[in-house]
Parts: structure tokens; sequence; C-alpha cells
């Protein structure tokens, strides 16, 4: 079983997990996920299942879309209110002044990703050493916020509601946290939905529960690479790991990556041309398992 899931994340369950009990319930024998949600979001998750999962490495970074709630007045070790408390704040933030602050990220702008993420330093991801209660200087990273939308304001309750879409590597518990410490009175991250991710949006995504096999969508339409078309005998010859004679292909070959089709349109994998070489050589063959 062979193919792409799109998930709507549930709630309260890692990224790993949700991606696991998928795999289980349609009975593929592996399965791996892109861009990792935090236990507390929900949203678009896409999972890879079977011989899709060798491709994950060759999706392109794509922006991002999320609809998020702030709490104010509160700040958390992994700036969501799921972390242990800090500091807490009389806030009396106005919505007025919160999509002031908020509008002010708009932008290409520094982050610092937090220390509950799945980065790694010297091979250790940096949840697992905060959870030791070990902090670590991580360099800030640039990053674009190509708008902000505030959708819903509570300034009784101090929480306040927002759109963003961002560029790949955005983090949202950040971006709030930054948005409190503007505000001077700090803000935790309460409620995260990824509405977009690799070109993939929320509407088209199924809760665990729903999700069948006919719900398995082909890998390829997630491989935004040029089509190159061979014959049946290069196609024997790729699939049995050769080279092929790009002056020998009747399709136009794009310097790079390429999506490689036999005669009767069946993906075979992606092959690769450089610059200067006359072959398109093997980067990852498709295989249905």
């Amino acid at each position: 079983m062979t193919g792409v899931v799109f998930l709507n994340k549930p709630q309260d369950i890692t990224s790993f997990a949700a991606g696991n009990r998928l795999r289980r319930q349609l009975g593929a024998k592996k399965a791996g996920h892109t861009g990792t949600l935090d236990p507390m979001a929900t949203g678009v998750l896409v999972v890879m299942l079977g011989g899709a999962t060798r491709f994950i490495e060759f999706l392109p970074s794509h922006d991002k879309a999320y609809r998020a709630t702030v709490k104010l007045g509160i700040t958390t070790d992994t700036l969501d209110m799921q972390g242990e408390v800090l500091t807490r704040t009389e806030s009396r933030i106005t919505a007025k002044e919160f999509e002031k602050a908020m509008l002010g990220f708009v932008g290409e702008i520094e982050q610092v990703p937090p220390m509950y993420s799945a980065l790694k330093k010297d091979g250790k991801k940096l949840y697992e050493l905060a959870r030791q209660g070990i902090e670590v200087e991580r360099e800030s990273r640039r990053i674009t916020v190509y708008s902000l939308k505030m959708t819903h304001a509570d300034e009784q309750a101090q929480e306040f509601g927002f759109e963003v879409k961002c560029s790949s590597g955005t983090y949202v518990r950040s971006l709030a946290a930054d948005m409190g410490e503007a505000l001077g009175c700090g803000a935790a991250l309460s409620a995260l939905c990824r509405t977009e991710a690799h070109g993939v949006k929320l509407e088209q995504c199924k809760s665990l529960e729903n999700i069948t096999e006919k719900d398995i969508a082909s890998i390829e339409a997630l491989l935004p690479y040029p089509i190159v078309t061979v014959s049946e005998a290069q196609a024997k010859r790729f699939c049995n790991g050769g080279s092929l004679d790009a002056g020998r292909i009747h399709t136009k070959i794009a310097i790079g990556l390429n999506k490689v089709y036999s005669p009767n349109g069946r993906f075979l994998g992606l092959g690769s041309l450089a610059e200067n070489s006359g072959e398109l050589t093997i980067k990852r063959l498709y295989i249905d398992t």
C-alpha cells in the first residue's frame, strides 16, 4: 500500500502517533509524516504510506497557513498553555492595541526557535534537552510572515485570535510569545490549527476515523518537478537501476529533478540531470509496497 493521505490531525496526539494509528488502520507496512504538528495543534498533516515514505525528503519547502489563539498575561516554558507557567501579569490590552502589535510582525523577521521543538543541537532534539531542564543557545532564523489578520478578540479573557500565512520553518508559538513581549505582558498560544501545508488545504483533509483506502492519493501530485516520458526499454533499464542516455530520450529534460514515466503513464520515480551531464541518473525509484 503506497500513497499519501491528507489527515486533519486531532488534538492531544503527536504527529508520529497519528501517522502510526493511520498506518495500522489502513494496513500499511510503514508511514511517515511531513511537517510536525505539536500535540496541542490540529489541522493539515500529510502522511506518506508504504513506498511513498521514500519521497519525503524530495518534497520542497512550502509556505504554510494557520489559525491561532493567543492568551495574554501569561508565559510558559513551552510557549503554549500546555507548559509550565513561568509568569503571570495583569493584562488589559485592547483589540486595537493587539492588532497594532500583531501587524508589526508582518514581513521578513528574525525568529529564535523554541526549546520545545524537534530541531537538533549536537545530535539531540531540543525538546529532549528542555525536558532535562537544559536550555541551549539557539541562533535566530530569518522567516517571512506574509500576512496576519485578527479573527476574534475577547478583551475580558485577554484572548485574541489571528490567521497567519508564513514561510516554512515559522514557529507560531514563538510568534505569539514575541507578540506578548512586544505588548509588555507576555503571551502563550492557547489554540492552533494548520490550515494549509504542501499546497494541501484543511478542506481536503479528513479525520482519522473517516479515512479509508479510497482516500489514499498518489505521491506524484506533491512532487512539483517536470515530467519525462521514456521508452519501454528505457523504463526497464531505469527500474533496474541503470542511468539513461539523455540524448536518447525524446522528451525535453530539465536540469535537476524530473518525474520519470513509462510510455503507458506509469510513474517510475525521480531522475536527475546534472548540468553538462549526458545522463539521467536515478534519485529515487517508486516501489509500490
